[in-house]
């Protein structure tokens, strides 16, 4: 049994995440910023907690962190303006890592995207630039945070149902790399699982080899 925190608790993700990690006996916490998603969130077996992570700072942030030996990273700004896709999916991550070190989790799973890297090919004046380039810059901080972390990156989002298997892809290989969010939930479930993703960046799309085989190789 582990303690988990999700930040994003109110995502489609998360809200997927949570009561798979409560079925198999983890105290999930599930952090999300509006009040009114109180219920829905608790009904996934989560303990719900209502903080901005946009606004907190790392020891703030930290407080609402402490007891907590994983955190999971799935919140987003959800195409919102660039200057709050900086702040969520960037600044924010950024500092949760930071306040995830002073709480003293030492797991740390951040939900990213195929492709993303420093090189990731989007120029400046295209919409997509501020988040291809926020998520670098997090998936980098995490890298060198001294976490046990892992990177959970799926392809193009869909809500079809799961199927447990998945293939792992690159951005170069051409494929439309679409994942439904239901196995990215069970990735994260599997990657937690799974020492050999300590340390590693998952790029992945629905597929045919079984999530667990997958992430082992």
């Amino acid at each position: 049994m582990a303690n988990v925190t999700i930040i994003g608790g109110h995502g489609k993700v998360a809200l997927l995440l949570a009561p798979l990690l409560s079925a198999r006996g983890d105290a999930v916490t599930s952090v999300f910023r509006n009040p009114d998603h109180r219920e829905e969130v608790e009904q996934t077996g989560a303990s719900a907690v209502v903080a901005d992570v946009e606004h907190l700072s790392t020891e703030e942030l930290a407080d609402v962190l402490r007891g907590a030996d994983t955190v999971v990273w799935s919140a987003g700004a959800g195409g919102g303006s660039p200057e709050r896709t900086w702040a969520v999916d960037r600044d924010a991550a950024i500092c949760t890592v930071d306040a995830a070190k002073l709480a003293g989790a030492r797991r740390f799973v951040m939900v990213s995207f195929v492709g993303a890297r420093q090189d990731h090919g989007v120029p400046e004046d295209n919409s997509f630039y501020t988040y291809a380039q926020a998520k670098a810059d997090a998936d980098d901080h995490v890298r060198d945070s001294g976490l046990d972390w892992t990177i959970v990156a799926p392809g193009a989002l869909t809500l079809d149902e799961p199927t447990g298997s998945i293939d792992l892809v690159t951005a170069d290989d051409g494929g439309e790399h679409k994942t439904s969010r239901a196995n990215v939930a069970r990735v994260i479930v599997a990657a937690l699982d799974e020492p050999a993703t300590v340390g590693k960046m998952i790029e992945f799309a629905d597929g045919d080899t079984p999530i667990a085989e997958a992430l082992a190789r």
